[in-house]
């Protein structure tokens, strides 16, 4: 097997998302019967193209910390159905109401609202079931200690509470603190989760301190990404970005680039890659990857 440090990044990305795409299809497969219009939904909005990165986050700390492989491989379609979920969701009409996803019909215009919504339901709950299989890991705690990061990351303290100070926020001028931890949730917590992940599937423990450093690492990285998605929606393409463009804007969504200007969250966006990579100082060569991994998440167009 080839080893993802030794690679570019490009290249590392590709393997991943080639390697995480065939555990999500294994893990997800077709089947007859009534449910099989669900199954098909599901499948659609976890197959439909991406960049993995969350999951590509997963492999390269499990890598990291000499987890095994196999079940990485795991953890990071886990993530995968979560963050489709919250995308299938986050297209809703009732939410931020986008036709388009990584330029394709949203899964609600491929199927209908009412299959969107169930199919976003289940691949939330799969999340949990693969983690919670014996397969994901022999030692039950490690199962146990993914599924809590997981829950906490995505539920009512990280990614819904985040939508929800987002959608509450419309049409106001929210302060930049605000701004943070609405994104800090929304964005970032499952990144930061991503990035955890590795570290508690190689049994690390909460206090270790390569844990929490990569646990910094995550977190920067998350709102670095988020800075970087703000200069997107105002300075690319619908086509370029798959989705509709300017919708924070059309909104009236507080952001980065609103509170801060495009070269003033450039800055930050740097600023933050920058502070992500120092978090790892304590890690030698093989976290390479995890280092121009920072860079990539600003530098994107897409």
């Amino acid at each position: 097997m080839t080893d993802s440090h030794a690679l570019p990044l490009k290249d590392a990305l590709r393997l991943a998302c080639r390697d995480i795409e065939a555990s999500i299809d294994a893990l997800l497969p077709p089947v007859p019967g009534d449910e099989s219009l669900l199954i098909e939904a599901m499948r659609y909005a976890a197959l439909n193209g991406g960049k993995r990165l969350r999951g590509f986050l997963v492999l390269e700390t499990a890598a990291l910390f000499g987890a095994s492989r196999e079940a990485a491989l795991r953890v990071a379609a886990s993530v995968e159905f979560l963050h489709a979920y919250s995308l299938v969701h986050d297209d809703l009409p009732a939410m931020d109401d986008d036709d388009l996803r990584r330029g394709q019909p949203s899964t609600h215009k491929k199927f209908n609202e009412a299959f969107a919504i169930l199919a976003g339901d289940a691949l939330q709950t799969s999340a949990f079931e693969v983690l919670l299989e014996p397969a994901t890991s022999p030692d039950p705690a490690i199962r146990a200690d993914l599924a809590l990061a997981l829950a906490r990351a995505s539920g009512s303290a990280g990614m819904v509470g985040g939508q929800v100070i987002d959608i509450r926020g419309e049409g106001k001028a929210l302060p930049l603190e605000q701004v943070q931890r609405l994104h800090a949730m929304k964005t970032g917590a499952l990144i930061r989760y991503s990035a955890e992940a590795g570290a508690i599937l190689a049994g690390l423990a909460a206090n270790d301190p390569q844990r929490k450093a990569i646990i910094r690492y995550g977190a920067d990285l998350g709102t670095a990404f988020q800075v970087a998605d703000d200069i997107l929606d105002t300075t690319a393409s619908t086509e370029e970005l798959g989705k509709t463009a300017g919708k924070d804007e059309d909104a009236c969504k507080s952001n980065y680039v609103a509170l801060l200007g495009i070269e003033g969250a450039r800055k930050e966006a740097h600023r933050l890659s920058e502070q992500a990579r120092q978090a790892l100082s304590s890690f030698g060569p093989q976290a390479d990857t995890l280092r121009a991994l920072a860079a990539y998440f600003i530098e994107r167009r897409n």
